[in-house]
């Protein structure tokens, strides 16, 4: 018989982590701990991880779900087809759970050449808002650490300052040595976008992620079929969790791109569906973590690797925590690798 039980942690990042939606100062993360009778020793291990401001779960849906869970554990799998739907980052847990019981606690969910350390995943370099100054070092340290596609948040110090920082990169490296991305999460009007859009195209950025708030369909509609440049919705996605719903947005705003979470949108199962979908309409897609732990960031950039990416993928948050735990992730010049040969360390998890 599988038991289980479940944990809060609290992660602190390295520095203020800013968005236009806010500062990110601390953050909270569940996990999901089973294991059978028999073998106590060997655990499966997931990771809930919402994003409060994102998600459209609370702290209190995902401990209520997560008390339920640990209290009867047979029916876990079909759970992830029911009413874990509406919980995604729980049912993104439980995915995670299941299959590390199976790898018997290893932490190797997707054997690929990734895990054996011969192939590594694309990433993207990302930039935290902060003041001008602490913008222009973080874009000047992603450039020299080897990121060749950088994302920038933008949105929160002024558009101007924002651009002459994207200005400067463009005047020293072109589009085909350094590919720009931004990400707006959702802070401009229907009013000013259609003219950011136009400034941020004479300076060839790639993308733009979620230019207006979610849920603001009509104008989506009316910018993605007008923009200059592409458009990526992120934070459109969260909260759509039946097949219908997800076609309908693709099918009536017609992004460029989707920017898909797993611990946001329901693991592992509704990124294969978004994909899928995406794919089948000519949409772009990348994956991108959520701040999760490496936990959490494993789990995802393990399925990543079976994907056959080719573009940068947003999974280089591993070193913003001090108390991540330690894993055999490692971020290095523009690739995610896996280090077989590095232990994990769960000591975290047993305090």
């Amino acid at each position: 018989m599988i038991k289980a039980r479940w944990i809060e942690r609290t992660l602190n990042p390295r520095f203020e982590l800013g968005t236009s939606k806010g500062t990110i100062t601390a953050r909270t993360v569940w996990y999901l701990l089973a294991w059978n009778e028999d073998q106590p020793g060997v655990k499966g291990i997931g990771e809930a991880a919402l994003f409060p401001g994102h998600s459209k779960e609370y702290p209190a849906d995902v401990k209520l779900k997560l008390t339920g869970l640990c209290e009867r554990t047979d029916n876990w799998a079909h759970r992830t087809l029911t009413d874990l739907v509406d919980v995604p980052s729980v049912r993104f847990a439980v995915e995670q759970c299941l299959r590390d019981l199976e790898a018997g606690g290893t932490k190797n969910l997707f054997p690929s050449e990734f895990t054996l350390g011969r192939q590594a995943i694309p990433i993207n370099g990302l930039v935290w808002m902060g003041d001008k100054a602490a913008m222009k070092q973080r874009l000047r340290e992603q450039i020299e650490s080897g990121y060749t596609t950088v994302k920038m948040k933008i949105g929160a110090i002024g558009l101007e300052d924002e651009l002459d920082l994207l200005k400067a990169v463009r005047k020293e490296f072109g589009s085909e040595h350094i590919t720009l991305r931004v990400d707006a999460n959702g802070a401009f009007s229907a009013q000013q976008a259609p003219d950011m859009l136009k400034r941020l195209s004479e300076l060839q950025v790639h993308s733009i992620e979620q230019p207006v708030a979610a849920g603001l369909y009509e104008v989506m509609v009316e910018l993605c079929a007008d923009s200059p440049i592409p458009i990526a919705l992120d934070e459109d996605l969260i909260g759509l969790n039946t097949r219908d719903a997800k076609e309908d947005l693709l099918d009536h705003v017609k992004p460029q791109y989707i920017v898909i979470k797993p611990s946001l949108v329901g693991g592992w199962t509704a990124t294969q569906e978004w994909i899928e979908l995406a794919t089948a309409r000519g949409i772009g897609w990348w994956i991108t973590s959520a701040l999760e732990s490496s936990i959490g960031l494993n789990a995802i950039a393990q399925h990543t690797a079976t994907l056959n990416v080719k573009i940068a993928q947003g999974l280089g948050t591993g070193k913003v925590y001090v108390n991540n735990i330690p894993s055999p992730l490692l971020a290095d010049k523009g690739y995610l690798r896996y280090r077989p040969e590095e232990a994990w360390d769960l000591a975290m998890l047993d305090a």
